[in-house]
């Protein structure tokens, strides 16, 4: 049974976009790795920005300064 853990920032993902990385990812396993998609799982976790980091800084931090 494939697991997909995808991390995106809390910053406003649709439904409907996270419902089309689901279906994105458990076709690529079946493309790719020829797995059942009925037992393929994905999943979403969204964190804050404050909690993620790149080079050093806060993705908060580096929101504020237009990065």
């Amino acid at each position: 049974m494939p697991y997909v853990n995808i991390k995106i920032t809390r910053e406003g993902a649709t439904p409907e976009q996270k419902q089309a990385l689901i279906q994105g990812a458990t076709q690529l396993l079946v493309d790719v790795l020829g797995k059942n998609p009925k037992t393929t799982v994905v999943v979403i976790d969204e964190v804050d920005t404050d909690n993620w980091g790149v080079a050093g800084e806060s993705i908060t931090v580096r929101r504020a300064r237009g990065e």
